[in-house]
């Protein structure tokens, strides 16, 4: 079986964001970037996997410009076999990221596709469900747990607002990835070292027959306001009065 894993770069989400002085987007230069946390789960299923004996090879792509190959050798020591760079200037879109990874899928042929449920940055959540749409193929979102079945099929255990529901795919299939389906290891030294001499494609949106095209435009970002400081008071009359008098959320 072959498992393709989608991932993306982002800001590390320890690091506090600056917004741009002229408040056209977040500021990145000199600013400590990472694997978005939700795909780092869904490369260690995909390890755990291919360490069960369910997988034969475990391919990781990314897209972005050519610093998102740092990610993708990172997936790499984790365990992915090879990696595959799509080359893209801007950020796309959700819709042009599935469009990309449905090109993929219908050049690799995997079994299997795993993707975090959603980016830190832009927290869209779309990607996977815009995929299952595009391909026609059994998605199982926001999982938390995923079994191999011996009849090639996949239990997904996804959490929903209820509690926990059990959904049985065929393959192939899509799996978007929660925070309590695994914790992700950490790549070891010898690992990082054979990363380097693991396969990673370069190739572009173009050669894979899809057009990037941008249908929103960030007119502005700004900073939260800042919150202003507590006040002690000395009774709960004091504290009617102020919800009542300044918040106005009392009458």
């Amino acid at each position: 079986m072959k498992v393709l894993v989608a991932i993306k770069r982002v800001i590390d989400p320890y690091v506090k964001i600056r917004v741009k002085s002229d408040g056209t987007g977040v500021e990145t230069n000199n600013v400590k970037m990472t694997m978005n946390p939700f795909c780092e789960i869904a490369v260690e299923e995909a390890v755990r996997l291919k360490e069960a004996g369910h997988a034969d090879e475990v391919i990781v792509v990314s897209l972005g410009d050519k610093s998102c190959q740092e990610q993708l050798r990172t997936a790499l020591a984790l365990g992915a076999d090879r990696a595959i760079h799509v080359d893209v200037v801007s950020s796309p879109e959700p819709l042009s990221v599935a469009k990309v990874l449905q090109a993929l899928i219908h050049k690799e042929s995997p079994q299997l596709v795993l993707l975090g449920k959603q980016s830190i940055d832009t927290d869209n959540n779309q990607v996977a469900q815009m995929l299952g749409a595009l391909t026609q193929y059994p998605q199982g979102t926001f999982a938390s747990k995923v079994s191999i079945n011996d009849d090639q099929t996949v239990t997904v255990t996804r959490e929903i607002d209820g509690g926990l529901e059990s959904l049985q795919l065929t393959m192939p299939s899509i799996i978007s990835t929660d925070l309590r389906l695994n914790e992700p290891r950490y790549a070891s030294l010898p690992n990082i070292m054979k990363a380097k001499r693991k396969p990673l494609e370069v190739m572009t949106a173009e050669s894979l027959g899809v057009e990037i095209t941008q249908h929103q435009e960030v007119l502005e970002v700004m900073s939260p306001p800042e919150r202003q400081a507590g006040v002690m008071l000395d009774n709960v009359a004091q504290l009617v009065d102020k919800l009542k008098n300044e918040a106005k959320v009392i009458e």
